[in-house]
């Protein structure tokens, strides 16, 4: 008999933002794992499930005490901010996974911040894009500036996760200068948003040069256009390249 164990992308954490799977998923099991900030945002619908958790930097804690739970019988899931498979815990548990062969694991996709922010933001993400974490607690800051570095040499919009923590309160603003430094002009198109689908949300269009100067928190998922990203009115725009006509792109004009 095989164990099942849910590895759950919540999105945002409200449960309007969450896919019908990952709420029929939870609605069936026994017991939610998950980092407690993100227990704390499943609201009174599954205040009647047993509740475990680990602090910060115990992940690995964390995953074990799925495959725990599991082995007793319980159904259970592991809850992720935004899509368990994009800097969540879906890798880490297939890697442990050995260990526990009895276990069967289900993946259940949930919105990543990259889609959530760049839906406040207009359309940031609209042709070729990559997603770049700024945190090196487990990747070399010299691995993160060269694909910073190739992401402009590409000429990709860029969306970046974990942009500033109290550690790495200026980890932005190198970021910004390695971008400058690989070719990208200072008046490019950029805007970062601040506890996407949250209490508190709040969206910002400025340019990299801009961007440099400002302080950001660990809420927030900063966007960098490509060279073709505009800024129109409030929203953040990458074109497609699609020939609208001289007509429509001054009504365009007078809309933004």
């Amino acid at each position: 008999m095989k164990h099942e164990i849910y590895i759950v992308g919540m999105g945002p954490g409200r449960e309007e933002d969450m896919t019908q799977e990952a709420l029929t998923v939870l609605d069936s099991c026994d017991v939610i794992v998950g980092y407690t900030v993100y227990l704390n945002l499943l609201g009174e619908r599954f205040l009647g499930k047993t509740f475990l958790s680990t602090p910060m930097r115990q992940e690995v804690e964390r995953c074990r005490m799925c495959y725990e739970e599991a082995k007793k019988g319980k159904r259970v899931a592991l809850i992720c901010s935004g899509d368990a498979g994009i800097y969540g815990m879906a890798s880490l548990m297939y890697e442990m996974s050995a260990e526990y062969p009895s276990c069967e694991l289900t993946v259940v996709p949930g919105i990543t911040a990259a889609s959530s922010g760049a839906a406040v933001l207009g359309a940031p993400l609209n042709h070729d894009f990559c997603v770049i974490s700024l945190s090196d607690l487990l990747t070399p800051w010299e691995q993160i500036k060269a694909r910073l570095r190739a992401a402009v040499l590409g000429d990709f919009a860029i969306a970046l996760y974990n942009p500033s923590s109290r550690k790495r309160a200026d980890y932005l603003q190198r970021a910004c200068d390695i971008l400058l430094d690989a070719g990208a002009k200072g008046t490019r198109a950029c805007g970062y948003v601040e506890n996407i689908g949250r209490d508190g949300e709040t969206a910002h269009t400025c340019t990299l040069q801009e961007l440099r100067e400002i302080q950001v928190n660990m809420f927030t998922t900063v966007f960098i256009g490509n060279s073709q990203s505009v800024i129109m009115g409030d929203k953040l725009v990458t074109k497609r390249g699609y020939q609208i006509g001289a007509g429509a792109r001054a009504r365009a004009k007078e809309r933004g």
